[in-house]
């Protein structure tokens, strides 16, 4: 039984995934600033009356309001600032964002400090979402970025010979703060180079297959 004796908290965070338990209930994955990824029950939010029907959705952005539990946490209230509504109207937009949430799932962890890849999440939807940037950059740009972020981007790849235009868009994806990675284009054969630079390092430290990745394959993107 979970002790609420403590008070409730709030955190700030987007939601991962979300999924029905029971005839009226869901259980959702938050990313959160303060906690890093957590699990939380919402109890009758499945319900058309329930003020938590809409904020527990995937992409809600915003903050929180739950108990916490010994694992897990109840979640009692939400104060959703982006629902990311745009994404309803674009199907292969909402496709690669299912799949940065399903990335963002894999490479989380409970009690970590990941505010650099909470950021990271919500500027890479909101790129999605914005016109005029093609969603090929930006997916190449949120894989790199995410190794950038966890320590684990090894750099220029010495194994192959890369345009002057490629190192370039690599290094500014590297050092280039999150708030400003989305402010560049490139040709379709650098984009070309980035992304099969992008899928070697993907291969090399991600042990999974992502559904998401797969469907996109499908999608061109």
């Amino acid at each position: 039984m979970a002790d609420y004796s403590t008070g409730p908290v709030t955190l700030t965070g987007m939601i991962l995934s979300s999924s029905p338990v029971s005839e009226s209930d869901r259980r959702v994955v938050i990313l959160t600033k303060e906690r890093g990824k957590i699990t939380a029950f919402a109890k009758g939010a499945r319900r058309q009356s329930s003020r938590l029907l809409a904020s527990t959705e995937c992409f809600c952005f915003g903050s929180f309001k739950m108990f916490e539990g010994r694992s897990a946490y109840n979640l009692i209230d939400a104060g959703v600032t982006h629902y990311f509504e745009e994404l309803r109207r674009d199907f292969d937009g909402a496709c690669l964002g299912m799949y940065f949430l399903e990335f963002a799932d894999y490479y989380t962890r409970e009690n970590n400090d990941e505010t650099a890849m909470l950021k990271l999440l919500f500027q890479s939807i909101r790129a999605i979402c914005a016109k005029g940037l093609d969603n090929r950059l930006v997916k190449v740009i949120y894989e790199m970025k995410a190794l950038v972020v966890n320590g684990e981007f090894p750099g220029i790849p010495a194994d192959r010979k890369l345009s002057d235009s490629a190192v370039y868009a690599i290094n500014f994806i590297v050092n280039t703060p999150v708030e400003k990675l989305y402010t560049f284009a490139v040709n379709d054969s650098v984009l070309l180079e980035l992304t099969e630079v992008a899928d070697t390092y993907r291969r090399r430290f991600i042990d999974r297959k992502f559904k998401s990745l797969d469907f996109l394959g499908t999608l061109g993107v």
